[in-house]
């Protein structure tokens, strides 16, 4: 894994980390306060899909362009 990667990873785990603690020691009720970290996770989840998905998608498509290419060197 690059150094870059590990970094966004590490910057996203502590984004989340952060605001789940900023909602738990907020003044609301705990009922309130399980239902926003509820909704947060359920964002962060498909945020986190639609990101492997358009990489995958972006993968396929290195894919099939370095395979076309092998196609006509060969």
């Amino acid at each position: 894994m690059k150094n870059t990667s590990k970094v966004l990873i590490a910057l996203g785990a502590g984004l989340a980390i952060g605001g789940i603690l900023g909602v738990l020691f907020a003044p609301d009720k705990g009922a309130n306060t399980r239902h926003k970290i509820a909704e947060n996770g359920k964002k962060i989840a498909e945020k986190f899909k639609h990101k492997i998905k358009t990489g995958k998608e972006k993968m396929e498509e290195h894919l099939s362009r370095v395979n076309g290419e092998l196609e006509e060197v060969s």
